[in-house]
C-alpha cells in the first residue's frame, strides 16, 4: 500500500511540474513577443503631460521622465537628462514613447510571474514545499 501512495504522490508531483513548465513557457512566449514589438522605456520612466503658456495661450506637451538622468541629450557634449521631449499628443515621438512604457510594464509583470513560477518549480523539485518547524 505504501508503494501505491508513493507512486500517486510522484505522479501528482510530475503533473504539477508539467503544469508549471507549460505556464512558464507560455509566459516567456508572451514576454518575447512584447520585447520584439519595439523599444522598451527605461525601468522607472513614465509619460508626463505638461503645459507651456505663451501670449495668453496654453499648449500641452508630453515627455518621458525618469527619477535620475537616463536619456541621452543631443548636441556637441552629450549628457544624460531626466527628460525626453515627446511633443504634442499623437506626434511621431509621443505614441512610441507611450507604447514603450506600456511594453515595459507588460514585460516587467510577465517576468515577475515567470520568476514566481520558477520558484514554485524549485519548491516542488527540491521537496521544499514542506518544512519541519
Amino acid at each position: 500500500m505504501g508503494r501505491r501512495v508513493s507512486s500517486k504522490l510522484q505522479q501528482n508531483k510530475l503533473e504539477r511540474i508539467t503544469r508549471l513548465q507549460t505556464a512558464i513557457a507560455s509566459l516567456e512566449t508572451y514576454k518575447n513577443f512584447f520585447e520584439r514589438q519595439g523599444e522598451l522605456a527605461p525601468e522607472d520612466a513614465w509619460v508626463a503631460r505638461y503645459q507651456v503658456r505663451q501670449s495668453q495661450k496654453a499648449y500641452w506637451y508630453y515627455k518621458l521622465q525618469a527619477p535620475s538622468p537616463t536619456f541621452p541629450t543631443r548636441g556637441d557634449t552629450p549628457k544624460l537628462s531626466k527628460y525626453k521631449h515627446l511633443g504634442k499628443a499623437g506626434s511621431e515621438a509621443h505614441v512610441p514613447g507611450v507604447m514603450g512604457v506600456a511594453r515595459r510594464s507588460i514585460v516587467s509583470e510577465l517576468q515577475k510571474n515567470i520568476d514566481s513560477l520558477k520558484n514554485s518549480l524549485l519548491d516542488i523539485s527540491f521537496d521544499s514545499e514542506q518544512e519541519d518547524i
